[in-house]
């Protein structure tokens, strides 16, 4: 049974549940004195806070995916990735490449999944669970990746797609991207409503050491997390999906530390990533107890803790250009004011925009009322279609959406825009 599965999950609470009614049951007939009756208490106590704290263990780690199976826990991740069968379903293999910079695995948790594309790829689309293998920084990283239904038609046939980077929060992992967030199947209902451009989706998790919290920073003699993302995930997928090589045609998008994540990569990377989405992130980077060090001691540690703070950033540094959506709420979340000191700091040739919703919360029901406009805002900025060969010259007045594919609407300045350019993105209202 795999280590994410609910049958494994499901036995463990049996079993738990079990030994705490033996323990009840046969407890009259240890209370008696002598070395069998103590070693029999001290023996039933045993089994049964073992078996409660394993079927809370599994509990946790199913929901935050900690580890995603029984590999990772054993810290077997050097290992080949799990090949799987040629059979075009749900999660098929990218193809089995040999020394591939992104390879097949098994479905990661896709299997348990409602709502992911089922039919024929040019139809529907496809996501394919896979490992991203780091050239540079030797990290292997689960990933989902969404290939939209125009990535398999033939007039595409020779066009690169854009490509957002969408970033899991710490602890959590790339299931929740899919089960929660529900990322490829709202970008498989937008791109079929026109709403949104034809994209490759790539889901990752933000730590590339787990249990470590990375928080996507390169540590000074330890993982090297930023250059994953700016250098070895971009080249992985070039290598191996029909994607755009220039930079306008890459976007991150995260919530909560993916949010953080996403904001760090574009300001510090603009030449990776012109574009950037942070549902609830933060705008600095601190050490804690699941970070450990990221910065190193001294003044060169106090130095690099500096430049991943971005109001720090927007004060002392040249402004990136790129263009940055933020969403956060006026009650419930604790980064309200630091979203709006963000806002009200960012400057040309940088742009903000925002979704600040009234009232909200750190968790899922608000990131999912955000998730689809903010889907559609990042499909704006990102450039389509890209020849495999040369990108297309473009059109006099063309926005920097691009020319648009077929099923994609035109573009929608978000309402509100004010004097200075920053805008207000409308959140999805609550559905039922």
């Amino acid at each position: 049974m795999g280590l994410t599965s609910q049958s494994l999950e499901y036995t463990v609470i049996v079993l738990a549940v079990a030994s705490v009614a033996a323990t009840v049951w046969l407890w009259p007939r240890l209370s008696r004195r002598g070395v069998g009756p103590v070693l029999g208490r001290l023996g039933a106590i045993a089994v049964t806070q073992l078996s409660i704290v394993c079927a809370l263990a599994l509990a946790v780690n199913t929901n935050f995916e900690f580890y995603g199976n029984w590999d990772e826990l054993l810290g077997n991740n050097d290992k080949a990735p799990v090949s799987v069968s040629q059979g075009g379903g749900q999660y098929a293999s990218v193809g089995n490449m040999k020394g591939g910079l992104i390879q097949p695995a098994g479905p990661q948790g896709l299997d348990r999944v409602t709502g992911l594309p089922k039919g024929p790829a040019d139809k529907v689309g496809k996501v394919e669970s896979v490992r991203i293998i780091g050239r540079r920084t030797r990290a292997i990283n689960p990933g989902f990746v969404y290939l939209p239904p125009q990535y398999f038609q033939q007039q595409f046939r020779r066009q690169r797609f854009p490509v957002m980077v969408v970033i899991s929060g710490y602890p959590g992992g790339i299931m929740n991207l899919a089960q929660h967030l529900q990322v490829p199947q709202n970008a498989g209902r937008l791109i079929a409503q026109g709403r949104m451009q034809p994209t490759v989706i790539v889901m990752v998790r933000p730590t590339i050491a787990p249990p470590r919290d990375t928080e996507c920073v390169d540590v000074p003699g330890g993982p090297q997390a930023e250059t994953f993302f700016t250098k070895d995930l971009p080249d992985a997928m070039k290598a191996t999906y029909r994607v755009g090589h220039d930079p306008s045609a890459w976007g991150a998008f995260g919530y909560s530390s993916g949010g953080t994540c996403s904001l760090q990569l574009a300001m510090r990377n603009p030449k990776a990533y012109t574009s950037a989405v942070s549902l609830s992130g933060d705008y600095a980077i601190k050490d804690d107890l699941t970070t450990g060090s990221l910065f190193g001691p001294g003044p060169e540690g106090a130095k690099r803790e500096h430049e991943h703070d971005l109001l720090w950033r927007l004060k002392h540094l040249p402004t990136p250009q790129i263009s940055a959506l933020v969403a956060s709420s006026r009650k419930g979340e604790a980064d309200y004011g630091a979203t709006m000191d963000f806002v009200h700091a960012v400057k040309p040739p940088m742009t903000v925009d925002s979704i600040i919703l009234p009232q909200g919360s750190h968790q899922f029901t608000t990131w999912r009322r955000e998730v689809v406009p903010a889907l559609e805002w990042q499909s704006q900025q990102l450039t389509f279609p890209q020849d495999t060969q040369a990108a297309p010259p473009r059109k006099p007045g063309a926005g920097k959406g691009g020319a648009a594919g077929p099923q994609a609407g035109p573009s929608k300045s978000p309402a509100g825009a004010d004097d200075k350019g920053r805008r207000r993105v409308e959140a999805e209202r609550p559905r039922g």
